[in-house]
């Protein structure tokens, strides 16, 4: 409702605007013609913002003529040529309703009904063709509006396209990260019944429950809050440790303020998987993987590093599905607003560092 009044109060300011416009047009004219006599000025404007205010309310009437009756219709030529013949017919009404008014207003009833035609001919000069003028200028704005309208539409439908294509190639990226994971831990759980390391083997089995279950949680989730990605993070780990015992050491370091930040769903999870593979298991003895996250300048900074064997310059780093999928990922949301650097040295580990807007 306060819209529309702010509309109304608009569109009236701008139809008074156009009536004092034309209203100081004909006062200055006066001026010239009375040769140095000064007119009174709003007996010169006020029939000009009677004009303007007439216009203002059958502007409506005439953008209900061109919906009924469009411009192109007949190959143009019928419809242009029906709104010049109404253009004209507003205009020869709105003229002749002004002379009557002035017969009615002047005591000109002496004049007879030939006198009158006669008088109201006489006073018809080209500055009246101005009213069909402001018949097209409506027209013009309501095809302009449409216009305007049929962008603002095919600009909504584009970016709701692109919403649901970004979405559906975000959860095939997450539909392949599940099968990955659940094949390496199932490959675990497999091994520990193996070396009948049964009750490890039935405690691996209930965590991997409890972290299917928070997926199916999230399930069409797009963001998540770090907290929440941590808890599912700390349920991976403890799977990853049943598996590695003390070979895999964890650190999380995370501030509080980036806990209640939001991220992508599953955002940590494969770069931490990266880790453990390609950094802890190659190793021999003990290695360590360190989760950090911090707020700085509006934006989030996220770390997963291992102390694992890294790799040089002349080496291409293998990525694998987990953290190629990541970098998809942020390129999809964030745009160019989205980074994942990966830095290692041989010998000292690899990290992944990531950042992104902060967003509470």
């Amino acid at each position: 409702m306060e819209r529309r009044w702010i509309k109304f109060a608009m569109l009236t300011a701008i139809w008074a605007l156009i009536g004092l416009v034309l209203g100081i047009e004909l006062y200055f004219n006066a001026r010239v013609g009375m040769k140095g006599q000064l007119p009174d000025f709003w007996e010169v404007a006020l029939p000009q913002l009677d004009r303007a205010a007439m216009w203002g309310l059958i502007a409506p009437l005439i953008l209900m003529a061109r919906d009924r009756m469009p411009l192109s219709r007949g190959h143009w030529l019928g419809g242009v040529s029906f709104h010049l013949a109404f253009s004209f017919l507003i205009m020869a009404n709105f003229f002749l309703g002004r002379m009557a008014g002035y017969n009615f207003f002047f005591d000109m009833s002496s004049y007879s009904a030939e006198g009158f035609w006669k008088w109201s001919l006489d006073n018809f000069y080209g500055h009246n063709i101005i009213d069909m003028a402001f018949y097209w200028a409506v027209l013009a704005f309501g095809f302009s509006n449409e216009i305007y309208q049929k962008y603002r539409n095919e600009e909504l439908r584009a970016a709701q396209l692109e919403t649901r294509l970004v979405e559906t190639e975000l959860k095939a990226l997450r539909q392949q990260l599940h099968p990955h994971f659940l094949f390496n831990t199932m490959n675990t759980i497999s091994v520990l019944v193996r070396e009948k390391k049964n009750d490890e083997a039935v405690t691996l089995v209930a965590r991997l429950s409890t972290l299917l279950r928070m997926a199916l949680d999230n399930t069409g989730v797009q963001e998540v809050t770090l907290r929440q990605e941590m808890d599912f993070l700390e349920r991976y780990l403890e799977i990853q440790q049943a598996r590695f015992s003390d070979r895999l050491k964890v650190g999380i370091a995370i501030s509080p303020e980036a806990m209640t930040a939001r991220i992508p769903n599953l955002l940590l999870q494969p770069l931490v998987e990266n880790a453990i593979l390609h950094g802890i298991a190659p190793r021999a003895g003990p290695g360590h993987v360190d989760v950090l996250g911090r707020v700085e300048g509006g934006t989030l900074h996220l770390e997963v590093r291992d102390d694992g064997l890294g790799f040089d310059g002349t080496h291409r780093a293998k990525e694998g599905i987990g953290l190629a999928n990541t970098r998809e990922r942020l390129a999809k949301i964030y745009g160019a607003h989205g980074q994942l650097l990966l830095r290692s040295e041989p010998g000292r580990g690899v990290s992944v560092q990531i950042v992104i807007p902060y967003r509470r």
